[in-house]
């Protein structure tokens, strides 16, 4: 029962944006410290911690890097490829877990706020998550997203930025218990998800006669509840192209 109410919860009315995402996360693990048992609570805080101790992060892809380039299809079947977003300007790109974490549905409705303000900016701004086509349309739908959300089949891409891990069979049983089925939701048996990431990117250097993508900002934790404020985003913009 316990486990129902909190995805009752986290269907809520999107927030409007108001609020610093910190706040929003703050009142989702209270949420979660009332409603979902302290064992359930233990299991998803183990997984956090054994990503952190083999250094889940250490290979993810930082500023410097060469960033990959791909192609991937949005919300409406729309393909979307990031070359010819990168050819109008910088790139953020988050990469999510899906609609049914509660942590990625709050960065991204708090980064739809700040959609028109990276429009003035000529700054492009794609979400991509292993979740099917369909899912990414009733993501955008409910929480009125204005953006591309890619579904990133098989976590290619996500892999490309060294993100990718495999849930272990023991939280596996704590999300079929929470009808968190990932298998119809990523359309794939692999039980496999990224670690949350956010980043910019933009053109960089002459490479015969193409621009080669780069990465110029990195923020990745295992810890799917920490996640970069919008507004750090927009100094950080501020930053690097002023």
């Amino acid at each position: 029962m316990a486990l129902m109410k909190w995805r009752s919860l986290q269907e809520s009315a999107p927030d409007t944006g108001s609020r610093r995402l910190y706040e929003i996360f703050a009142e989702r693990r209270e949420l979660i410290a009332r409603y979902v048992p302290a064992e359930i609570q233990a299991i998803h805080a183990k997984v956090v911690e054994e990503l952190k101790q083999a250094g889940a992060t250490e290979k993810a892809l930082k500023a410097g890097d060469p960033a990959p380039e791909f192609e991937l299809p949005d919300q409406n079947g729309k393909l979307v490829r990031s070359a010819e977003l990168l050819a109008h300007g910088p790139l953020i790109i988050c990469i999510i877990r899906g609609r049914w974490c509660p942590f990625c549905v709050g960065q991204m409705e708090a980064m739809n706020a700040i959609v028109p303000e990276l429009e003035k900016l000529g700054v492009s701004f794609v979400a991509i998550s292993p979740q099917t086509v369909h899912q990414s349309f009733l993501m955008a739908d409910q929480h009125k997203l204005q953006f591309p959300l890619l579904s990133d089949a098989g976590n290619q891409v996500a892999r490309e930025f060294e993100l990718v891990h495999r849930v272990p069979d023991y939280q596996q049983e704590v999300y079929r218990r929470a009808f968190t089925n990932l298998p119809f939701i990523n359309g794939d048996e692999s039980w496999e998800l990224p670690i949350p990431g956010t980043y910019i990117l933009a053109e960089d250097s002459q490479r015969g006669d193409q621009r080669v993508p780069k990465v110029l900002y990195s923020s990745v934790n295992p810890d799917y509840m920490e996640r970069p404020e919008p507004a750090d985003i927009l100094t950080k913009l501020s930053q690097l192209f002023s």
